[in-house]
C-alpha cells in the first residue's frame, strides 16, 4: 500500500512537470485562440483575416507567468487524483471505461477550482493590445492581476461552470478513449513481435510513440467536440476585463451589442451559449476550434507521453528498489 502511495506521489510530480513543458511550449497557440474566440475580435485586432493582421500575431507570450504559476500545482493536483482514484476503484465491478471516466471527472472538479482564478487573469492578459512604455508585459500581467482582484474578485471565479461544462466531457472522452486506444496499439506491436519471432516485450520508445500516438488522437478528437463550451469559457472570462478593454480607448461596444457593463456581468453560461447562436450560429461557438484541435493533438501527445515516459521508469526504478 505504502509502495503505491509513493508511486502515486512520483506520477503526480512527473506529470507536474510534463504540463508545465507543454503548456509553455504551446502558449503563443492558446494566445491565439484566445483572441479568435473573443467577443470584440474585429475591434482589437482591425481586420476579419487573421493571415493579414500583424497585431494578432504581438506578444503571444503575455500572461505566460500564470501559467508557469499554476501549472505544477494543477497537474500535481489532477494526477495525484486521478491515478488515487483509478487505483482505489481497480477492485470494484465498475467497467473499466467507467472507472477511467469517473476517476479523470473527479480530479477534473477539483483541479478546475484551483485554476480557475489564474485562468481568468491569464486570458484578459493575452488580449491586451496596449503595453504602457513603462511596463514589460510579465509585469503588465500582475498589473492586471490587481487590477481585477481590487475591482471584481468575485469574478475570479466566474467561467466556473463553462469551464467544467468544457472539461469535465473533455476528460469524460478523452481518458476512456487514450486507455482504449494505447490498448489496442500495444496488443497489436507485440502481435507482430510475436509473428516475427521477437520477445514481445516493448522498448520505453516504442511505449512512448504508442503513448504519444494514443494521445494526440484522443485529446484531438475530444478537443473538437467541446469546442462550443471552450469558446463560452473564454467569453465569460474575458467580460470580467470589458471596462479595462474600453479604459485602453478600445471600444468594444459594438461587438456585443447595446448591453451594459451590468448586463454583460450577469449573463450565465447558457445565455451566452444563446447570444452566441443566435449572432453567429455554428461558425461561432467553433471559432478557434481548428487551433484548439491541433493544438491538443501536439500537447497531449508530447504530454502523454513524457508522462508515460516517466510513469514507466519510475515503475522501474521501484523494481530495481525492491530487488
Amino acid at each position: 500500500m505504502q509502495s503505491s502511495l509513493m508511486l502515486i506521489d512520483l506520477l503526480k510530480q512527473a506529470g507536474a512537470f510534463a504540463g508545465l513543458s507543454v503548456s509553455v511550449v504551446l502558449y503563443p497557440l492558446d494566445t491565439l485562440k484566445t483572441r479568435i474566440q473573443a467577443p470584440w475580435y474585429r475591434e482589437l485586432y482591425g481586420s476579419t483575416v487573421a493571415s493579414r493582421n500583424p497585431a494578432l500575431y504581438r506578444g503571444l507570450y503575455q500572461g505566460v507567468g500564470t501559467v508557469i504559476i499554476v501549472a505544477v500545482p494543477s497537474a500535481g493536483v489532477f494526477f495525484s487524483t486521478y491515478e488515487g482514484l483509478k487505483y482505489a476503484l481497480r477492485s470494484s465491478s465498475l467497467p473499466t471505461p467507467i472507472v477511467h471516466a469517473l476517476s479523470s471527472a473527479v480530479a477534473q472538479v477539483i483541479n478546475c477550482a484551483i485554476v480557475i482564478p489564474v485562468e481568468v487573469i491569464k486570458q484578459n492578459a493575452q488580449v491586451v493590445t496596449q503595453i504602457p512604455k513603462n511596463l514589460r508585459s510579465q509585469f503588465h500581467t500582475l498589473e492586471i492581476a490587481r487590477h481585477l482582484i481590487k475591482q471584481h474578485p468575485s469574478r475570479l471565479w466566474r467561467g466556473y461552470s463553462a469551464l467544467l461544462m468544457r472539461d469535465l466531457p473533455f476528460t469524460a472522452l478523452q481518458f476512456p478513449m487514450l486507455e482504449h486506444i494505447k490498448k489496442a496499439f500495444l496488443a497489436r506491436s507485440k502481435s507482430r513481435k510475436q509473428e516475427n519471432g521477437n520477445s514481445t516485450t516493448l522498448h520505453l520508445l516504442e511505449h512512448l510513440k504508442i503513448a504519444g500516438l494514443s494521445g494526440s488522437v484522443a485529446g484531438s478528437a475530444a478537443a473538437l467536440v467541446t469546442t462550443p463550451a471552450d469558446v463560452v469559457k473564454t467569453r465569460m472570462m474575458l467580460e470580467v476585463g470589458y471596462d479595462r478593454l474600453n479604459q485602453q480607448g478600445r471600444n468594444v461596444t459594438a461587438s456585443i451589442g447595446s448591453r451594459s457593463q451590468w448586463q454583460i456581468a450577469r449573463r450565465g453560461t447558457m445565455r451566452i451559449y444563446r447570444d452566441i447562436w443566435v449572432e453567429e450560429g455554428l461558425r461561432g461557438l467553433f471559432r478557434g476550434g481548428l487551433i484548439r484541435t491541433a493544438w491538443t493533438a501536439v500537447g497531449n501527445g508530447l504530454f502523454i507521453s513524457c508522462y508515460e515516459g516517466a510513469k514507466l521508469t519510475l515503475q522501474t526504478e521501484r523494481v530495481k528498489t525492491l530487488e
